[in-house]
C-alpha cells in the first residue's frame, strides 16, 4: 500500500517490482491535500496514472471518508468520474471508515450509511468494482461479475465466504474474466493476519 507520493525515478523502480498495489487517493481536491496532509495532489495523480497506464501492476485505490471533509456526494461523484477517466471502469475503488484517532480525535467515525452512499454514487458514474472497508457489510465488500452480476467472491471484513472463479479467474456462471491478479482457489486462513517475508533479489 502506498500514498502514491513518489518521484519519477523511484516510481518506475518501485512499480517494476510490484504485481499489485493499493494506492491511497485521499480526496480529489487540492484543498483537502493541502489542509489535511500538507502536500499536493498532483504527484499522487501522476503515480496513479503511471501505474495504471504504463505498468503491468494491478492497481486498486482506497479513499478514507472523513465526515465533513471529503464525504459530500458532489465530491464523491467528482472523484468517481476522475477515476473512471484516468483508470477506466475496472480499477477497484475502496471507501473505508475513518476512526477518530491520532491528530483528529475530535472528528466522528464514518457512518456505514456514508460508505454505502459513496459506493452507490461511484457505481452510478460507471465504476464497476466499488467496495467498502473496515465495516461489516458482506454485500458491499463482495465482488460481482461484470458480465452476469453473480457474486464471484464473497467477503465479510477479511474473511472470504464465497469463491466462484475458475483457475484462470473466469466467472463460473458465465465465463467472463474477472479483473485482477487471480491465483486459484483461496486458502482457509480466515481473518488471521499472515506474516509477509521479503528477500532482496539474489538474497
Amino acid at each position: 500500500m502506498t500514498a502514491g507520493y513518489i518521484c519519477d525515478a523511484p516510481r518506475r523502480e518501485f512499480f517494476d517490482a510490484m504485481d499489485a498495489a493499493n494506492i491511497d487517493l485521499k480526496s480529489f481536491t487540492a484543498r483537502f491535500y493541502r489542509k489535511l496532509t500538507g502536500s499536493d495532489i498532483g504527484p499522487v495523480l501522476d503515480t496513479i496514472r503511471y501505474a495504471v497506464r504504463e505498468t503491468d501492476c494491478w492497481v486498486e485505490l482506497t479513499t478514507l471518508l472523513i465526515p465533513g471533509e471529503n464525504d459530500q456526494p458532489a465530491k464523491i461523484a467528482a472523484l468517481g468520474r476522475r477515476v473512471l477517466k484516468e483508470c477506466g471502469p475496472a480499477v477497484p475503488l475502496h471507501f473505508t471508515v475513518f476512526h477518530p484517532d491520532h491528530r483528529m480525535p475530535d472528528n466522528r467515525r464514518t457512518p456505514l450509511a456514508t460508505l454505502l452512499r459513496a459506493r452507490g454514487i461511484a457505481k452510478s458514474v460507471g465504476l464497476q468494482h466499488v467496495y467498502i472497508g473496515n465495516a461489516h457489510d458482506d454485500a458491499a465488500q463482495s465482488s460481482y461479475c461484470h458480465g452476469c452480476g453473480s457474486r464471484v467472491i464473497g467477503r465479510d471484513w477479511h474473511e472470504l465466504s464465497r469463491w466462484r472463479l475458475d483457475d484462470a479467474g473466469g466467472c463460473l456462471s458465465c465465463g467472463t474474466p474477472f479483473p485482477g491478479v487471480i491465483e486459484g482457489p483461496p486458502g482457509s486462513w480466515g481473518r488471521r493476519r499472515q506474516p509477509v517475508r521479503m528477500r532482496a533479489p539474489g538474497g
